[in-house]
């Protein structure tokens, strides 16, 4: 997911300050905004940059399984979108935009850094019918991109057998090509040993990067805001350019963390988005007076800043349990149905969604005790779009992880023949789709609005939804055509075009859905609506994560078995994700009527 700020955000408004267009202009703009557009590439570069590495890292150097990066990766997402809520409401009260977005960058630089610190790669072991065995890898290189001639064995009495998976999900053990031994579907288990610290630090440094994200997500745009005064003609479009400068540091931290990663090992990869946050910070802090009277702290407001401070590294260890508890979640009991489903979620699982389920009708039933009816309407109209925001995102959010173990594996990476595409750097297309296409879909739609015929808000969201389905239909199709001919690989620009399909997709949902709110929603509550709309979006994140479970694949040492199974695997889990995306957008398009008749003319 590429941010879209779409609107100012109406938990931190605008202090109001005299527009500073007469004192000179960047592009027709308040100056300001080129040092606000630069500090956000950059923050957005460091974010970005280990977002393509996390999962990678998780499975290849933590050899965590499948099941556990792509759950620790979700619920790390879920909180990067949560945390905002709090910080934006500590500087709309206390701090003031500026000091967050400073005291932020500084935390978020400590825990990319600190994620750097991997010590040495976990060792892999097999269970074998319930004994233990040694694992050893030939040619093992610690980085996002495995050797071609990597291969593992198991140590038997002294001698090394080759572990190959075979398609009825066996294992055998090989001699010099010779099966010696073959084990039973579930009678090979891989594990690890990891080093109980370099976890704990990992915890940690994700916990960092998230009550840093906190305080620095919300404010960077709020400051923005504050160029313009109230009906300025050229906000929507300062936005759009504080836009660009999102998808341009996505764009590069992809690209160049994955190159160090692969150069040097995984600890320059992560430390070049500790720099590029350390940047971000140097540009607000030693701002040359360019931002003075910008973000301050709000008129009256006491001074806590210290106990702010303190508080958020409290929340550290908080965080760090909540990441413990998912970690060490147990699965739930066999036949206990949706309820026991519920019942075995982490706490960090309950917590969101059990909030969610209960703010939803808890405002509607508000609304319709305390507001007009037309009032009410607006608001269930805003609450049914929400819900189906958790499906789009829910979906959309498999770039990071299940995508990206898809890209490693079963993807032909070659690029025009020029040079090899590492998995982390494939998440690059979303963004590049986003530059390209975000000016040509504004076009579209003033196009279609001149004529009376752009689609509504719900028929958006219902082409977004079936627009994230038909990606993952476009990439099942090429998936058709892998064989072991080709080592069961997709071509990469099948994967490029499912990336083209999302990324279409999300320029119909994202850049209206803050908007959307902030009109729908009574006065007295919006700001509580669009904390339930990010509650939406960080619900959806962790459910991307669970999603990207039902994608897992058996690996030895972060390597799976068996490619074939490899590739069924992820293909049938795409094919069920995506049926799901395209019959909500068709729930979505029929609901779109009755959705309009009660949103009263807001488009």
């Amino acid at each position: 997911m590429v941010d879209t700020p779409g609107v100012e955000e109406p938990f931190s408004p605008a202090s109001g300050k005299t527009n500073p267009a007469d004192k000179g202009t960047w592009f027709g703009h308040p100056r300001q905004l080129a040092r606000l557009f630069t500090t956000e590439m950059w923050e957005r570069f460091g974010y970005y940059g280990m977002r393509a590495l996390l999962t990678l890292y998780l499975t290849k150097h933590f050899l965590f399984s499948d099941q556990q990066a792509t759950g620790l990766y979700g619920g790390y997402t879920a909180l990067v979108y949560l945390t905002p809520l709090i910080g934006g409401l500590l500087a709309d009260q206390f701090l003031g935009s500026k000091r967050a977005v400073k005291f932020g960058a500084l935390v978020m630089a400590i825990g990319y850094f600190t994620l750097a610190f991997g010590g040495s790669p976990a060792k892999p072991y097999a269970m074998i019918d319930g004994q233990r065995y040694e694992v050893v890898v030939d040619n093992f290189v610690d980085r996002p991109t495995s050797s071609p001639n990597e291969a593992r064995f198991v140590v038997d009495n002294g001698k090394k057998l080759q572990i190959r998976g075979n398609e009825d999900s066996s294992v055998s053990l090989l001699d010099n090509g010779t099966e010696v031994k073959r084990v039973a579907k579930g009678g090979f288990e891989a594990g690890a040993d990891r080093n109980s610290l370099t976890v704990m630090i990992m915890l940690i440094a994700l916990s960092l990067i998230s009550v840093g994200n906190g305080f620095f997500k919300p404010n960077i745009s709020t400051i923005v805001g504050t160029l313009y005064d109230q009906g300025d003609k050229r906000r929507d479009a300062g936005f759009t350019i504080f836009y660009m400068g999102i998808n341009l540091g996505s764009v590069l931290g992809q690209f160049f963390c994955p190159i160090l990663a692969d150069t040097l090992g995984w600890w320059a990869g992560l430390s070049l988005a500790g720099v590029g946050m350390l940047i971000s910070y140097g540009l607000m802090q030693f701002d040359g007076g360019r931002l003075t009277g910008y973000g301050d702290r709000p008129d009256g407001a006491p001074n806590k800043d210290v106990m702010i401070y303190i508080g958020a590294l409290i929340a550290v260890p908080v965080l760090v349990f909540l990441f413990f508890n998912l970690m060490n979640s147990p699965p739930p009991a066999e036949g206990s149905g949706f309820v026991g489903y519920l019942l075995s979620l982490s706490l960090m699982g309950k917590l969101l969604f059990g909030t969610f389920i209960i703010a939803v009708p808890a405002i509607l039933a508000w609304s319709y005790a305390k507001g007009t009816r037309t009032e009410a309407q607006m608001m269930t109209a805003a609450m049914v779009l929400i819900v189906f925001n958790v499906f789009f995102w829910t979906l959309f959010e498999q770039a990071g992880s299940s995508l990206t173990l898809f890209a490693d594996r079963n993807t032909n990476r070659d690029f025009l023949g020029l040079f090899t595409m590492s998995a982390p750097q494939t998440q690059q297309f979303n963004p590049f789709f986003i530059v390209v296409f975000a000016p040509i879909m504004s076009i579209v739609w003033t196009t279609l609005a001149k004529r009376g015929l752009e689609p509504s808000i719900p028929v958006k969201f219902a082409i977004a939804l079936a627009g994230v389905g038909a990606g993952f239909l476009f990439l099942v199709w090429g998936s058709t055509f892998a064989s072991a001919g080709n080592n069961w690989q997709v071509g990469l620009w099948w994967l490029a075009g499912l990336y083209l399909f999302h990324s279409l997709a999300e320029l119909c949902i994202s850049p209206v859905g803050l908007s959307m709110i902030t009109k729908l929603s009574i006065a007295r509550v919006v700001g509580l609506m669009m904390g339930v709309w990010f509650l939406s979006i960080s619900v959806a994140q962790y459910f991307a994560g669970i999603v990207a479970q039902f994608s897992s694949v058996d690996t030895v040492g972060g390597q799976v078995t068996n490619l074939k199974v490899s590739l069924d695997t992820y293909m049938h889990t795409f094919t069920t994700i995506a049926w799901i995306a395209i019959g909500a957008g068709v729930a979505l398009f029929l609901l779109s009527w009755p959705l309009k008749k009660w949103m009263h003319g807001v488009n």
